[in-house]
């Protein structure tokens, strides 16, 4: 074999060399932080009400509140639990829609509204910092979809208890290694016609869990904080 021969043996050896090096190091940068099964915290936010006095996601927002919980099942995937506490209001001024009698007479309502629900959360992309989990980014939409509870107190007119679909999306953001800022919007669809205190304004009954039921948006940002540190090593442990 030629002197050329050699050099270029020797020159793809040593540059197979220096990428098995690579590689071994990023996987080894990959495993020094630990990855988090749980994730705790806070969040803030505005609420809608969407029923027949309004049919604005934005119109009439009232703040909340609410506490979050979250079980991280792998880095694209959790489940989520939330309870929020907020209120709800609307008037039947200046709605475009004829319902009889409000017209006429307006009315408006006020409404305080405790909510838990559990939900699926789907990253489209891994959720890291990149050094508990190959590949995994600090930046991700994600998309949710839940069911719960909502309890509201409608003022002058008694409490109302009614299921409730959650549907949503939102961005999620690392912070910190374990510190996490999510903006989330969701519709909560729930089983009830009542958290204005109007039931059936045009007098004409409907059947379905969710059809022509009141309803609110949830516009909210939330920290969490991550514990609970995955064992990399259990596995192994017999």
């Amino acid at each position: 074999m030629s002197g050329y021969g050699h050099k270029r043996q020797w020159m793809v050896r040593v540059l197979l060399a220096l990428i098995t090096y690579h590689l071994s190091l990023i996987t080894s940068t990959a495993q020094d932080e630990p990855e988090y099964r749980m994730e705790v915290g806070a969040g803030v936010g505005l609420q809608a009400y969407q029923g027949d006095l309004n049919g604005s996601i934005v119109k009439g927002m009232k703040p909340m509140g609410a506490l979050v919980a979250k079980y991280k099942l792998n880095p694209r995937m959790a489940w989520g639990a939330q309870l929020a506490f907020g209120g709800l209001k609307g008037s039947s001024r200046n709605v475009e829609t004829w319902y009889p009698g409000l017209n006429e007479q307006p009315v408006s309502f006020s409404t305080s509204l405790t909510n838990f629900d559990v939900r699926y959360e789907y990253n489209f992309w891994p959720f890291g910092t990149g050094q508990e989990y190959l590949g995994a980014r600090p930046l991700t939409p994600f998309m949710a979809l839940g069911a719960g509870m909502t309890f509201a107190s409608v003022k002058d007119n008694g409490s109302v208890t009614a299921l409730t679909a959650v549907l949503g999306c939102g961005v999620k953001y690392k912070l910190r290694q374990r510190l996490n800022l999510t903006l989330e919007w969701m519709v909560h669809f729930t089983g009830t016609d009542k958290l204005d205190g109007l039931k059936d304004p045009y007098g004409i009954k409907s059947s379905g869990l969710f059809k022509n039921n009141d309803g609110f948006t949830t516009l909210q940002l939330s920290l969490t904080y991550d514990l609970w540190a995955k064992c990399k090593t259990c596995h192994n442990d017999l």
